[in-house]
């Protein structure tokens, strides 16, 4: 559901430094999971960090926005790892399709607090605009890696879909609301739904 986002740490750092920042990057994970983006602060990440001060975030991290941007960047980096593992292990693309459907929802059960936090960031890119966002928002609603397989496939002859981008679009936008769906219901039976989804949209591919 994610391409790799740009801009990744800055080398340099000391192994300290390095494991301070991802110590409050993990913090904002769980602090966004809990409370949302409108009521998470320097002060609230502290708190769940048990940092003395807020000016130790300032001092890996210019403002909240950089701190998100780091945020989004590691969790479409851990979802990105994890379902292009998910994928490459498939000989065929309809396996492959299948482990892309799957790996969002592996993500969602291995990783609940990413996946929230990532839902909480989308809200506030939608809300209101923050530059410093811009990009790595786009890298995570981006669906060229789903276009690239869909297209592979039709190529190989395993597909046959007449607008491989609008079909990708189509899978990703039932995948996120699936993720705000069950937020807000707390749907049970998860391997149930990525087995509807996944013979839905499978069976969309072989339409002539």
């Amino acid at each position: 559901m994610y391409r790799k986002p740009p801009s990744g740490p800055v080398h340099g750092r000391t192994f300290t430094q390095e494991a301070r920042r991802a110590q409050i990057v993990e913090a904002t994970i769980e602090t966004l999971a809990e409370i949302g983006h409108t009521k998470t602060s320097f002060t609230a990440i502290c708190r769940h960090a048990n940092l003395s001060s807020t000016g130790l975030i300032s001092y890996h991290f210019a403002g909240k926005p950089q701190l998100l941007r780091e945020v989004t960047r590691t969790i479409v980096e851990k979802a990105g790892t994890l379902r292009t593992s998910r994928v490459a292990q498939e000989a065929t693309y309809r396996g492959k399709l299948v482990a892309y459907i799957a790996a969002h929802f592996d993500f969602m059960v291995r990783y609940p607090a990413h996946a929230r936090a990532l839902t909480e960031i989308a809200e506030l890119v939608r809300e209101r605009p923050v530059p410093e966002l811009d990009d790595v928002a786009r890298s995570a609603l981006s669906v060229e890696a789903l276009v690239a397989l869909l297209e592979e496939g039709c190529r190989a002859g395993e597909f046959r879909i007449a607008d491989p981008p609008v079909l990708a679009l189509a899978v990703q936008g039932a995948l996120d609301n699936v993720v705000r769906h069950h937020e807000l219901f707390a749907v049970a039976d998860l391997d149930h739904l990525a087995r509807e989804l996944t013979d839905i949209f499978t069976r969309c591919t072989l339409s002539p």
